[in-house]
């Protein structure tokens, strides 16, 4: 700045020298000493410059400090929102990994993915809350599916569809956007989930007669009929 201001006030004329130094205090200090230095450099020294540099440079220097400050202040900022950047910007199953698993498993496969989601993002109270929608929706919804096929004949696929569409519908058009939004991130990959379904799925299917053979007759026979083609 004071190279600048040198450069300056080389092209400023004599009367324009000493309106900066008899009307110092409507110009910048370091302004007000590039023109002492221009009169002094120019054999018409002011008379009071002596008394006056102290003040001036002691004000210049401590526009120096506060500009310093500053700069480290807003070069910290920049570091802090760099880095918030770069911590959102984690691996996340994302809308599609969560619709495939809750649509050809279950809204319980699904809603595991977005736990996973909320917790690598550190949002400990959303994903305990999604926990808690899980354990009312799955209780409510199971005895309200059962009731719709035993009660009513619904078809149980078409029932399914509807029991897991509901919560893909909460998971999709209210915690997505609520606690993931516009969160930047990288999609993981969905393998590893779909074979630890299908492996799920097939221990299940190897222990359905055992747990069969456990319920009481009407309940094996209420079975027998809803897995019946």
């Amino acid at each position: 700045m004071a190279e600048e201001y040198a450069a300056k006030m080389a092209t400023k004329s004599l009367a324009e020298l000493l309106q900066y130094v008899t009307a110092r205090y409507q110009y910048r200090e370091d302004a007000v000493l590039a023109a002492l230095d221009e009169l002094a450099r120019r054999g018409q020294p002011y008379a009071e410059a002596d008394a006056l540099r102290p003040s001036l440079e002691a004000a210049v220097r401590e526009q120096e400090v506060q500009q310093a400050a500053a700069r480290q202040l807003s070069e910290a900022n920049d570091t802090e929102v760099v880095a918030e950047v770069a911590t959102t910007d984690t691996a996340l199953y994302s809308p599609i990994s969560i619709t495939i698993l809750s649509v050809f498993f279950s809204m319980l496969a699904g809603g595991i993915l977005l736990c996973m989601n909320l917790f690598r993002l550190g949002r400990v109270r959303a994903m305990l809350g999604l926990i808690l929608f899980l354990v009312v929706y799955l209780v409510a919804g199971t005895q309200l599916l059962m009731w719709g096929i035993m009660q009513q004949g619904v078809n149980p696929f078409l029932a399914a569809l509807i029991f897991n569409g509901g919560a893909l519908a909460a998971y999709l058009l209210w915690f997505w956007p609520r606690y993931v939004g516009a969160t930047s991130y990288r999609s993981r990959s969905l393998l590893p989930p779909i074979i630890l379904c299908f492996l799920v799925v097939w221990g299940l299917q190897k222990m359905m007669p055992y747990l069969m053979k456990q319920q009481p007759k009407e309940v094996q026979r209420e079975m027998e009929q809803l897995i019946k083609p």
